[in-house]
């Protein structure tokens, strides 16, 4: 074992880059005898790894020959070091895998025993790195209810096999991370932002109220040299707020969710001062939340609401060919809209509105014990579904919790869904649907519902949804809504949908397109990837 790691036990303590070309250059052939694995090496590994049933079914499967501490494990050691080293590139928890005390370790190994805890050690931190980098370092239920996706783990015993069978480690462990596009530009964006801060951060926003076209004077060549700053805007001396200046804005608004109008409100100021830190700390929780879905395909067509942007779209083959305004659900408990991803198999046309248990409890069943008549829209059903007078009802004589029947709202232009609902089955009684409130949509900010997703435009949306299955899709809508009958009209093909929460999202420009933290669930997530060791840095250093 001296000769193993006698060329790095000697030498002073160095930063992680520094120490890697050294520790890891050891690919000659220092007795190789010693080297074998040895009872003692393998009592020492097999001990330590005895509690994890997939890393104890690997080396026992192998012989306990080792991964990471052979003469013959070189690259494969070095790739991980190096790749544990640079864990903070994508917003991770370096300490989780912290290839400084690993180095540590490697230094002060001496004997047979002391190589397998170091073989240990280094097989944990490769598979807490796995399986961080390419399924999230969090599990999001722990952290907000709210946040229900069913999250793929790597299974460490296939890893470990995936690692020790890889000609060409370095690339394996790239590989690890998302492959969408999406991840990539985030990454771009996360360098961008830590170069941002190391510089000082963005140019001071001015303190007016509101700067609008016209407008001339320090204030306005502040607002150009912040936007010439962000990209939005090419270096000009102009002191006038001009129409360059205008279509900047414009594009700053968009960016954000902001009505594009051009004018610099109070919104569109407010939004220019949140530093790069903030936008820093949105685009690494956005990095976890994609590593949430990782590689599994999320459709040739799909479905995909972004609940803080309010907007649902369809797309196809990675296209956008269709989007409409949305409405989620309230900023309270129980009626915030959950994310997760299901499919979506048919739509009802002319639906009638089943009232959720919790909206009959907390909201109409007071109203009719004070009056039998409230609410005289919906229908009193017993648990079959057949309608009972509400003369028969003595609403006073129950509770929340004893309240034996159900309220019902049939079809009619007045109905709480509108003319269609969207339909994918889940425990969480979540679709998508038309709504009678269509003012609601002219606002930026749309948390009205009770959890469920309203659409601006579902008319067009059924008919993009039905256009794959019929040559006259309006047609075959149409038809079905003026026969005033509830109606529901099977998919021929599901069309998965994603409920999902990114504050930090490209678009199409090629920019980063944020948006508010509407449930504050980007704060409550990034403050629990702080405490698990996800620090701002980076490029700050």
């Amino acid at each position: 074992m001296e000769h193993l790691f006698s060329s790095f036990v000697t030498i002073p303590r160095l930063a992680v880059s520094g120490c890697l070309a050294l520790i890891l250059g050891l690919t000659g052939e220092p007795a190789r005898a010693e080297l074998a694995t040895g009872t003692a090496f393998a009592r020492s590994l097999a001990t330590a790894v005895a509690e994890t049933e997939g890393v104890a079914a690997f080396y026992k499967a192998s012989g306990y020959r080792d991964l990471w501490t052979g003469p013959d494990d070189a690259d494969r050691r070095q790739a991980a070091l190096q790749a544990f080293s640079r864990a903070a590139d994508h917003g991770l928890p370096v300490t989780r895998y912290d290839a400084s005390a690993l180095v540590a370790a490697f230094q002060s190994a001496r004997t047979e025993r002391d190589r397998g805890q170091v073989e240990a050690a280094m097989t944990q931190a490769f598979l807490a790195y796995a399986r961080d980098l390419s399924s999230g370092a969090l599990t999001p239920s722990k952290v907000d209810a709210g946040i229900v996706r069913e999250i793929a783990r790597p299974d460490p015993q296939a890893m470990l096999q995936a690692i020790a069978a890889s000609p060409t480690p370095h690339e394996f462990l790239r590989d690890l991370a998302p492959s969408s596009p999406e991840y990539a530009r985030l990454m771009k964006e996360k360098l961008r932002l830590e170069g941002v801060i190391a510089a000082g951060g963005w140019p001071n926003v001015p303190l007016a109220a509101q700067l609008q076209p016209g407008d001339q004077g320090p204030q306005v060549i502040a607002l150009r040299d912040h936007l010439v700053a962000r990209g939005y805007l090419t270096a000009s001396a102009a002191a006038t707020y001009d129409r360059s200046l205008l279509r900047a804005v414009q594009r700053f608004q968009l960016d954000h969710g902001l009505t594009a109008d051009g004018v610099a409100n109070a919104a569109t100021l407010e939004a220019l001062r949140l530093p790069a830190s903030e936008r820093l700390k949105s685009v690494i929780v956005a990095l976890e939340r994609l590593r949430w879905l990782g590689d599994a395909p999320r459709g040739a067509r799909h479905i995909w609401v972004n609940l803080p942007e309010f907007m649902a779209r369809i797309v196809d083959e990675g296209r956008t060919t269709f989007k409409t305004r949305a409405v989620i659900g309230k900023d309270v408990e129980d009626q915030r809209s959950p994310e997760f991803s299901d499919v979506m198999e048919y739509m009802v046309i002319n639906p009638s509105w089943g009232v959720p248990r919790s909206i009959i409890v907390k909201e109409y069943l007071p109203l009719l014990q004070r009056n039998s008549n409230a609410v005289s829209h919906l229908q009193v059903v017993d648990n079959k579904g057949r309608v009972v007078p509400r003369g028969a009802v003595n609403f006073a004589a129950y509770s929340a919790s004893s309240f034996p029947f159900g309220l019902r709202q049939p079809p009619s232009d007045g109905n709480a869904l509108g003319k269609v609902k969207f339909m994918f089955p889940n425990v969480h009684n979540i679709y998508l649907h038309d709504t009678p409130a269509k003012n609601l949509f002219a606002h930026e900010v749309r948390a009205y519902s009770h959890g469920c997703i309203r659409l601006g435009d579902p008319i067009d949306f059924a008919h993009i949804l039905l256009s794959a299955q019929s040559e006259d899709p309006k047609g075959v809508f149409q038809t079905e809504l003026e026969s005033r009958l509830e109606t529901s009209v099977s998919l021929d093909s599901s069309v998965p949908v994603h409920l999902v929460y990114f504050t930090a999202w490209p678009t199409a420009r090629g920019q980063i397109g944020y948006r508010n933290d509407v449930y504050g669930r980007d704060g409550r997530l990034f403050d629990a990837l702080s405490e698990a060791g996800v620090a701002l840095t980076g490029e700050q250093g």
